[in-house]
């Protein structure tokens, strides 16, 4: 049994997503649920479920739908795991992760953006402005955290946040190409286990881009 969804939301799962492998239902649904024109800018709402990264103020994207499916498909997320989002920006992929997690965290560095986020978000998602690349060790630790900003390494901050067997998803490269890495805490140290080409804005702060 499908859900009702709005047209261009529906488009978006079976044309987007679907046709390009992306079958984990708990995901698919949650998509679903949630309705991203609301976490765009309004002269964009129309735009909202196209196949692509859209401006969403201070330099920042809101990342295409597929890349926001298939980083919280990649965490494999059950309903009652504690879940860290780095780089909030208009706080669409906490209101995807809030959909499949039992407590979500986001971190934003642009107080703009992390205070417009919190309205949105309400109190399902707990909304705070700081170093993303240092996470929050006071909520740690977290069984899955997804960065959406490109690293130059796997920050080890944020991996030592992870639980064992905790999942990081990040995308590690230079400025202008990565590879989206899912990354497994293990007692023998970062375990890699799949990686896509992509391409996200730069990941700032201490064990950022700022730091190099």
């Amino acid at each position: 049994m499908r859900l009702h969804v709005w047209p261009d939301r529906q488009a978006m799962l079976e044309d987007q997503l679907r046709l390009r492998g992306l079958d984990d239902e708990r995901v698919l649904a949650a998509m679903a649920r949630v309705p991203r024109e609301l976490f765009v800018p309004e002269e964009l709402a129309e735009r909202a479920y196209a196949d692509a990264a859209l401006p969403i103020g201070a330099g920042q994207t809101i990342s295409q739908p597929y890349m926001v499916a298939l980083i919280c498909s990649e965490l494999a997320l059950r309903g009652d795991e504690r879940v860290l989002d780095v780089g909030t920006g208009s706080g669409y992929q906490a209101a995807v992760l809030a959909e499949l997690a039992r407590e979500v965290h986001t971190i934003e560095r642009i107080t703009e953006l992390a205070e417009r986020a919190r309205e949105r978000l309400g109190d399902r998602v707990h909304v705070h402005i700081g170093d993303g690349t240092l996470g929050l060790p006071e909520y740690a630790p977290f069984d899955a955290i997804a960065v959406a900003a490109a690293a130059p390494e796997i920050p080890v901050t944020l991996y030592e946040q992870l639980a064992l067997r905790g999942r990081l998803v990040v995308p590690v490269g230079d400025r202008y190409e990565q590879l989206l890495q899912l990354v497994v805490r293990t007692p023998e140290g970062p375990a890699v286990l799949r990686s896509v080409p992509c391409r996200f804005v730069p990941l700032l702060g201490e064990e950022g881009f700022d730091g190099r």
